[in-house]
């Protein structure tokens, strides 16, 4: 759910690739796209500059980049509980053979 109680919308890829070539290729603003498609202007701004990350003309993350550190997060993750768990072991079976 959106913060307004609303379903979220999900778009393609390709129809955001649109939107944004129609910021970038017309003669209106972010704005006026926004209100015209009846989108939010912030997520379209934020559209509009991931493409830029993506195509090289603005420093970022590219998506490609952001599903990887997600994944290399995740698994970081486990891998501290699963040593959490081993170290936990280890002390306990050092008990028991005292």
């Amino acid at each position: 759910m959106g913060s307004n109680g609303q379903p979220r919308r999900v778009f393609t890829a390709e129809y955001k690739a649109g939107v944004v070539e129609l910021c970038r290729s017309g003669g209106r603003s972010i704005g006026q796209v926004s209100r015209d498609l009846g989108l939010g202007e912030t997520a379209l701004r934020r559209w509009v500059a991931q493409a830029e990350v993506e195509s090289g003309r603005r420093e970022g993350l590219t998506t490609d980049e952001r599903a990887e550190l997600a994944q290399l997060r995740r698994e970081n993750r486990i891998l501290r509980e699963e040593r959490d768990i081993l170290k936990r072991a280890t002390a306990f079976f050092a008990k028991e053979t005292r």
